[in-house]
């Protein structure tokens, strides 16, 4: 089917469709905005894309023209009719009908051949930080992430030291990836409109990781450091050896009343290799 805004309106009406809030459905209609996701996400020759939450397929049609195969995960049978007609003769894709969070991603791309594994998605925004936990907890080899998610989230992905957005969970995406912000999105081009923006972010693999002696201890100490944001060092990791902390911190010119906002990932990493030598 060839896309457009008003077809594909057409097609969710003329089927029935209802959106479901307990899937976080906001279907994005506008091409430009999807034609600029296409061109910022850099797909190389033989590549296969995943992509979760495909909706009413409009992404999908035009990932289809650019990647070697396409494989979308989605949660909701009932879109079943509307993508059959709108991938039609997009034969690179397939769709599976199930819950990726619960989805063997690794069986399930055993079967494609590819050089680079790309994830290009509007993440539903309720399960955005969870889905992105999965590639990395199941070893999943994504060279790039491209994906469009509430404007918030993305803010707290690409975070830096110093601001409010700033977390655990920046820290910790950032140990993986290089995380850039591509693109806002108005919530005026989706259907039916959410209640925020949205921005689109790149998560690309780090070619080269952070040197951390022993990484559970790492995230660990992240976690534990931002339990609660507003307290200090001394505060959130008394049950750690402190005086091993306030050595690495004095050479980065702090001591334990900071808060853990203010530190980069390369003092935490610094923090955590210390406690690790110590401990042997």
């Amino acid at each position: 089917m060839e896309y457009s805004p008003k077809k594909i309106k057409e097609l969710l009406e003329n089927n029935g469709f209802n959106f479901k809030k307990m899937f976080g459905q906001n279907f994005i209609i506008d091409e430009n905005i999807i034609d600029s996701i296409i061109r910022k996400s850099d797909i190389l020759p033989d590549s296969l894309v995943i992509e979760i939450g495909p909706g009413a397929g409009s992404l999908t049609n035009k990932l289809a023209k650019v990647a070697s195969h396409v494989l979308c995960y989605e949660i909701d049978h009932t879109l079943d009719c509307v993508l059959n007609t709108v991938l039609e003769y997009d034969h690179n894709v397939d769709v599976i009908y199930q819950d990726f969070l619960k989805s063997n991603v690794l069986a399930d791309i055993q079967k494609y051949d590819y050089k680079h594994l790309y994830v290009v998605a509007n993440l539903p925004y309720y399960i955005t930080t969870p889905i992105i936990m999965k590639l990395i907890e199941d070893q999943i080899p994504v060279d790039k992430i491209v994906v469009m998610v509430q404007k918030e989230v993305g803010n707290r992905f690409k975070a830096k030291p110093g601001t409010k957005d700033y977390g655990s969970l920046s820290v910790f995406l950032q140990y993986y990836y290089e995380i850039e912000k591509l693109m806002d999105v108005s919530k005026h081009v989706f259907i039916p409109k959410p209640n925020v923006d949205s921005i689109v972010v790149s998560l690309e693999k780090r070619k080269n990781l952070y040197s951390v002696s022993n990484p559970k201890l790492f995230f660990q100490l992240v976690k534990d450091s931002f339990v609660q944001k507003r307290k200090t060092l001394r505060n959130n990791l008394k049950d750690y050896d402190l005086n091993t902390i306030q050595k690495v911190l004095n050479t980065y010119h702090y001591d334990l009343s900071v808060r853990a906002e203010t530190l980069s990932i390369d003092i935490f990493i610094a923090i955590a290799n210390a406690l690790d030598l110590e401990s042997k």
